[in-house]
């Protein structure tokens, strides 16, 4: 019998804050009741979540259909007049 480990191992990082930036993240971390470490972690990963969202829905749209709107034709775009008629 064995056990096999697959949880993801937590990695240290070293930053360096200004002192302001430092005070800020402080302040945040404990309204939230977490360590600075904790809260830093958060804020990142909700970051790369975002960056990652953001990249993947903008391939899905480029490979739409062009009159789906996965290509942009310039040409077909309105003048400025035509876009504040009323």
């Amino acid at each position: 019998m064995f056990s096999c480990h697959t949880d993801s191992v937590l990695k240290n990082v070293t930053i360096t804050l200004d002192p302001e930036v430092a005070r800020w993240a402080r302040h945040q971390a404990a309204e939230e009741d977490l360590s600075v470490s904790k809260y830093i972690a958060r804020l990142l990963k909700r970051e790369m979540r975002q960056t990652d969202a953001y990249w993947k829905a903008y391939e899905e749209w480029k490979r739409l259909p062009d009159d789906l709107g996965g290509s942009i034709d310039a040409s077909k775009r309105f003048t400025r007049e035509e876009a504040h008629e009323r």
